[in-house]
């Protein structure tokens, strides 16, 4: 009996215990990532008369549209009401286990119905266009990631990876796959693969000075915010003159007054939701201009210093959209090479993470305050002293469990209840009506 009594205490050490201040504030967690995540779209209407949404939790359906078929993409609303027994492609993935990146891409419309859908009609709303030509799709619709183009969770990969969605092209990549390993403390906001940075060389230039991770160059004593090792292509200045490695807001002093009203704090990123926030755009946008007007080209400034260039991806801070040059110039290479999004500061994932945040806290609400509303003053007199009753007789009977050190397991719920409601009986039963 010692012996089992012994490997029994062995055993029970061995177990990991879990209080219950740890499961809610697990759930509570996990309650905040889903607002973020899903709270920025409608579960309930279809946003296809949305138009081209900006951002919206979207999902791809093999069941519908198998591999080989066109790509299509459904809507939040649309994955519950016509594809919920269906097999989805969440176009999101898990980052480590938080959900930390988004399940939507943007400017994108509701597919669900449409000619890609050959034995569907859309329950929610049925009278939609044969296609979406604005529409943008890659692998990810057929459930593929990666320049390896395998499936996230990937049955036959025992390597453990993260997934990163680049900002650009929206395609995930594991990080193991991006030239440059993501930096270890996870302190970055956005990450622009290899691919589009070659697409996009103009922000080489930028990520010189604004990229997360920093090396050292010998040449000229200059930093160089540049990760990854291996060939580099170093472009010269074009005046051959050495310049003062830091980026510049060369704004007049009272042009940095005139947008200082109107910006934002600058360590915090907008909410997508926001009544004023195309104004602040607008307003800030065309400060910038005016004073870059002034002072001349950002970009071309930072060109002018000596540059790396390497074949690997690039992992950005938060609020360096704002540090893009936004002149004439460079606005047309944005719209020409289809970017004009990063000089949007409401397109970004965390502005639309705040937006569902918002529309959450204001549509939650308290079960109790509301039953309580819907009473007379009787009622909620009774109904406050029986929650007083039930709160004060379950810390008493948990409390026990506490002092002996012993697991509150189902049963024991199962048996508070039965004795808390066999003892309300009693009481009732017990009363006394007098008439007068």
């Amino acid at each position: 009996m010692a012996g089992a009594e012994g490997a029994a205490g062995r055993q029970s050490e061995l177990e990991p215990v879990v209080s219950l201040v740890d499961v809610l504030e697990e759930d509570e967690e996990l309650e905040n990532e889903a607002c973020a995540v899903l709270g920025g779209s409608d579960s309930e209407k279809c946003s296809y008369s949305q138009g081209s949404v900006k951002r919206q939790a979207l999902y791809a359906c093999s069941t519908c549209t198998p591999e080989g078929e066109e790509p299509a993409g459904i809507c939040l609303a649309c994955s519950y009401e016509c594809h919920g027994s269906h097999k989805l492609f969440e176009l999101y993935t898990k980052r480590k286990i938080k959900l930390l990146f988004p399940p939507f891409f943007r400017n994108f419309r509701c597919d669900c119905g449409n000619s890609k859908f050959k034995n569907l009609e859309c329950k929610l709303l049925p009278d939609k266009a044969k296609v979406n030509s604005g529409n943008k799709y890659n692998d990810n619709f057929f459930g593929l990631y990666c320049i390896c183009k395998r499936p996230y969770p990937d049955p036959e990969d025992e390597i453990p990876d993260e997934m990163i969605q680049c900002v650009v092209c929206e395609d995930w990549f594991h990080g193991r796959h991006l030239g440059a390993i993501p930096p270890e403390s996870g302190d970055f906001q956005e990450m622009v693969c290899q691919a589009c940075m070659k697409r996009c060389s103009f922000l080489w230039a930028y990520a010189a000075q604004l990229a997360v991770t920093k090396i050292s160059t010998e040449d000229d004593g200059l930093v160089r915010n540049i990760d990854g090792i291996g060939d580099q292509e170093v472009i010269k200045p074009e005046n051959g003159e050495h310049q003062d490695s830091t980026l510049k807001e060369d704004v007049p002093e009272q042009g940095k007054d005139d947008v200082r009203e109107v910006k934002v704090e600058q360590n915090s990123e907008p909410c997508a939701g926001s009544s004023s926030e195309s104004d602040l755009q607008t307003v800030f946008k065309n400060e910038s201009l005016n004073a870059e007007s002034k002072s001349g080209c950002k970009l071309q400034e930072l060109k002018a210093k000596q540059l790396i260039k390497k074949d690997t991806a690039t992992y950005w801070p938060l609020n360096w959209r704002s540090k893009l040059c936004t002149c004439q110039d460079c606005m047309k290479m944005y719209g020409d090479l289809d970017v004009l999004f990063l000089t949007d500061e409401y397109d970004t994932v965390l502005a639309y993470e705040n937006k569902g945040k918002i529309a959450q806290a204001t549509d939650r609400s308290d079960p109790l305050m509301d039953t309580l509303s819907s009473m007379n003053r009787v009622q909620q007199v009774e109904l406050i002293c029986e929650y007083n009753d039930l709160k004060t007789e379950l810390k008493d009977y948990l409390k026990r469990f506490a002092d002996e050190g012993t697991v509150v397991k189902r049963e024991d719920i199962q048996q508070f209840f039965e004795e808390f409601q066999s003892k309300k009986r009693r009481r009732v039963d017990g009363m006394q009506y007098y008439c007068s």
